[in-house]
Order: structure tokens, then C-alpha cells, then sequence
């Protein structure tokens, strides 16, 4: 089954009166359970691609499918709900809210889609036992090591039970072994479940672990 399909999309931006062709005549079908890397320099247009597929921007030109549906011209309100419940987001800099322990900021999704409290609780346990940061439900992230951060910030993403996992260079922030053990830890995961993960970087380490790579250069795909 397709849980991405780009047909021919472009995404220009404007600055004052010069064009930028951020992507260029982008073809692109991802299948369930993937685990896809997107590779590139910076400003080659990884970030500009997940945030289409993330239902976060939209194409100046071309057709996007995400999780079955057509995405391309759903009003903002839809398009807030398919992010909410179909898609799972994992940030280099791990978008924590401070005040917040481990566990509530995994829980903090499930409250904003209204689940109930017996299953909130559940699935937030889940994903706690399954990044290996049971004993930490309670800290807060200043109390967290960039790894257990980012593990946290994996736990979020997964709580919601998303069918497709972005991640916008995940192992950015970190050292380069705390960067394999969260990388192993995604596939493990990807492994696990269903969920598609699709994944920006430009760390050769990283790309290793890619089942599928994606090249990616001035807007285009080479490779």
C-alpha cells in the first residue's frame, strides 16, 4: 500500500521579486513500512520536502497523496487533522515543552485528539517501555541527556499511533554514537510496526541504516 504519492511537484518561494525552485518536477511513491532517508546538502530541499508530505506546506505545482488522501487542496482544518492523527513528527531539536515531564510531553498529543484517559495512559506506558525511558517518565527535560530527549521526542511521535513518521534530521543535535543508538532505535521500532518512516540527513552514518535512500540535489531527485 502507498502512504506517499508525489506526482510532479514543484514548490517555489518567493523572495521580494527572485524565485526560489525549492523542488523541482518531484515523482515519488513510498510504501508502507518503509524506512526511507532523503540525503542531501543543505538547502538541496530535504526539510521543504517532509514538510509537504508533512501536510505542513503546499505545492506550487503537482498532486500529493498522504495516507490515502489527496492532500493537495484540503482546507486547513483537515489538514490539521490528518497531521494529528496520521502523522507523527520527530525534530532535530526536539521541540520539548519545558515545563512538561517525559511522560506528559508524550501525552500531550493524545490530549490535544481528545483519547480517553485510560488509553492515553496505555499507549504513553507503551512507548515509554519501548524507547527504554520508563524510569525517567517523571523528568523533565533539563533533567534528560540529547539522547533520552530525543527518545522522548521519538515516544511523542509514536504515542498517537501515526501511519507515517517523519523525522527532520533526527540525529542533528547529537554526538555521533548517541546519534546510532537513536537511529537503531527508529528501525528497531520501523521493524516493529507498520509505520512508514521517512527521514532527512546528511550524516553517512545515518544513511547506512536506510533501507531505501533518496538523493536529493537543487530540488530534484538524482539517485
Amino acid at each position: 500500500m502507498k502512504k506517499v504519492i508525489l506526482r510532479n511537484v514543484s514548490k517555489d518561494y518567493y523572495l521580494g521579486t527572485v524565485v526560489v525552485k525549492a523542488l523541482q518536477s518531484i515523482d515519488l511513491e513510498i510504501s508502507e513500512g518503509e524506512f526511507v532517508a532523503i540525503a542531501g546538502p543543505s538547502g538541496s530541499g530535504k526539510t521543504t520536502l517532509l514538510n509537504l508530505i508533512g501536510c505542513i506546506d503546499k505545492p506550487t505545482l503537482g498532486e500529493i497523496f498522504v495516507a490515502g488522501e489527496f492532500v493537495g487542496n484540503l482546507p486547513d482544518r483537515k489538514l490539521d487533522e490528518i497531521r494529528a492523527r496520521k502523522i507523527g513528527f520527530i525534530f532535530q531539536d526536539f521541540n520539548l515543552i519545558p515545563v512538561l515531564s517525559a511522560f506528559e510531553n508524550i501525552e500531550f498529543p493524545l490530549l490535544l485528539n481528545k483519547t480517553n484517559a485510560v488509553e492515553r495512559k496505555q499507549r504513553t506506558e507503551k512507548v515509554l517501555q519501548e524507547v527504554g525511558l520508563w524510569e525517567f517518565a517523571k523528568h523533565r527535560p533539563s533533567e534528560l541527556s540529547g539522547g533520552q530527549r530525543q527518545r522522548v521526542a521519538i515516544a511523542r511521535a509514536l504515542a498517537t499511533e501515526p501511519e507515517i513518521v517523519l523525522a527532520d534530521e533526527p540525529t542533528g543535535n547529537l554526538d555521533s554514537d548517541t546519534g546510532e543508538e537513536i537511529i537503531k532505535l527508529m528501525r528497531q521500532i520501523n521493524e516493529g510496526s507498520k509505520a512508514t518512516f521517512i527521514f532527512s540527513t546528511h550524516d553517512p552514518m545515518v544513511m547506512g541504516y536506510a533501507k531505501r535512500l533518496l538523493k536529493i540535489h537543487d530540488g530534484r531527485i538524482t539517485e
